[in-house]
């Protein structure tokens, strides 16, 4: 589901960017939904499949069993990456907790991409061109170190990449393991991923 934001002429000093930030934080979706923004329009998700879950809570353990205190796995925080008029909200997303912490309580305000350590998308059939090639554009501008995309639905079958090093909304570096082998997380996560146990 998608909605636009309609141009206003009695209004030419506001930016589209802020009307749609301002209908984001006011968008009361179904529980379990969530909205993004992206090109112009937000978009309204569904909740996702059990098996996504599954696998986001697998990435979770390892990362838990390594992260320093002071950072923090969030699985419904807004990101946003301005001057490209994105806002997604990721599968997961790792960020120093004091970012979190000083958040304004009143407002629901998505947090500054760039302040993310790592990104993680699980793909749905319905998305997962998005989460390779628009997302992974995005988190390379904004700039992300890290982005893991766990791709159910690779054309060659499930595979999960570790991008990382951004250079010019680019990432330098990548890392695909097809599921059942490991891929080693980077510092300051490290740990090793065993994608053997993600449910297709």
């Amino acid at each position: 589901m998608t909605a636009a934001m309609a141009e206003n002429d009695r209004m030419p000093h506001r930016r589209p960017w802020d009307d749609l930030l301002r209908a984001w934080r006011e968008l009361d979706v179904p529980e379990g939904w969530h909205a993004e923004i992206d090109g112009g329009q937000i978009l309204v998700v569904p909740p996702p499949h059990a098996h996504r879950n599954g696998i986001a809570e697998s990435v979770q353990r390892v990362l838990y069993r390594t992260l320093a205190a002071e950072l923090g796995i969030y699985q419904t925080l807004g990101i946003h990456i301005a001057p490209l008029g994105k806002l997604y909200v990721p599968d997961l997303v790792v960020m120093p907790t004091a970012l979190i912490a000083a958040a304004d309580p009143d407002t629901s305000d998505p947090v500054d991409a760039s302040e993310a350590l790592l990104v993680v998308e699980i793909t749905s059939r319905s998305n997962a061109k998005d989460d390779r090639t628009k997302k992974l554009w995005a988190y390379a501008h904004a700039p992300v170190p890290a982005y893991l995309l766990i791709d159910r639905f690779d054309e060659h079958g499930p595979t999960s990449t570790l991008f990382s090093a951004p250079l010019n909304g680019a990432y330098k570096h990548s890392e695909r393991v097809p599921f059942g082998e490991q891929l080693k997380l980077p510092d300051p996560f490290g740990g090793i991923l065993d994608t053997g146990a993600f449910p297709l």
